[in-house]
């Protein structure tokens, strides 16, 4: 199992094609694949778990550090300069939620990271059910509370983006609509904006751990398999609306679950 699993990061084809297929799920419904990603890391490639998770934060870096320019060309950026202050309430929290996550994960032992895995990829799957299958609405709260409600809320996503390794949209983005009632295009865009710094805040705390040299030593597979996300999420973009989305997001949720349930049998 591991040497199949060397051979396969070996293989540029492999890993290319193995992106692309990932960019291409998330493409689909709008997000970078990074979830999926995450279990492809561990049981195709056969890394261990913080080692995939680095790697899963390095490459979701890359997906989202490219599709900011991109999503920013589409939706035009005084607009997205006009809801600046959703963007840094969210932050408050998510900077710090994302060094905390980082830490844990740097601390916990192998198999309860695992397990801890196991249970987010079950939550962001239930995220992506409820978000794409039932009709987000909009809590009317005091100015006060949302701003609170935020802070809070971006400290769990910053968490859970920190221990996976992505960059948060699958739950910044229903966040976003839910406190503040934006729109879901802008509400994507303003998803971007806080999950690059979350990310940054969290690849620098990951950067103090041995675990760390993992990227100089897989460099080229990191650069292979970002490149190939990108261009599967763009040809995901563009087959946005081919699929209806009643036949996708369900067969995504139970792959996610199919994947949770391996990352947790995991040795």
């Amino acid at each position: 199992m591991l040497e199949s699993a060397v051979r396969r990061r070996a293989s540029l084809l492999y890993v290319f094609s193995a992106g692309a297929l990932i960019g291409v799920l998330g493409g689909l419904i709008g997000l970078g694949g990074a979830e999926f990603r995450l279990p492809l890391l561990i049981s195709l490639f056969g890394f261990a778990a913080l080692h995939a998770v680095i790697l899963n934060k390095a490459m979701s870096l890359i997906v989202v550090a490219t599709a900011l320019p991109a999503r920013l060309f589409a939706l035009p950026y005084a607009e997205v300069a006009a809801h600046w202050s959703i963007a840094v309430n969210l932050l408050a929290g998510s900077l710090i939620g994302a060094w905390l996550g980082a830490g844990w994960a740097t601390r916990m032992h192998s198999r309860t990271l695992y397990r801890v895995l196991a249970v987010l990829l079950v939550g962001i799957a239930a995220a992506l059910a409820a978000t794409h299958l039932t009709e987000v609405g909009h809590l009317d709260l005091a100015p006060s509370v949302r701003v609170v409600a935020a802070i809070v809320a971006g400290v769990g996503i910053g968490v859970v983006a920190a221990l996976m390794g992505v960059a948060g949209g699958e739950l910044l983005i229903p966040t976003i609509v839910l406190l503040f009632g934006a729109d879901i295009k802008l509400a994507g865009s303003l998803s971007l904006m806080v999950s690059l710094p979350t990310m940054l805040v969290a690849f620098a705390r990951y950067s103090r751990d041995q675990s760390f040299q993992i990227l100089s030593s897989n460099t080229r597979f990191v650069a292979i398999m970002a490149v190939g996300s990108i261009t599967g999420t763009v040809l995901g973009g563009l087959l946005l609306g081919v699929i209806p989305s009643a036949a996708l997001i369900p067969a995504l949720t139970v792959l996610l679950l199919i994947s949770a349930l391996k990352v947790w049998r995991h040795r």
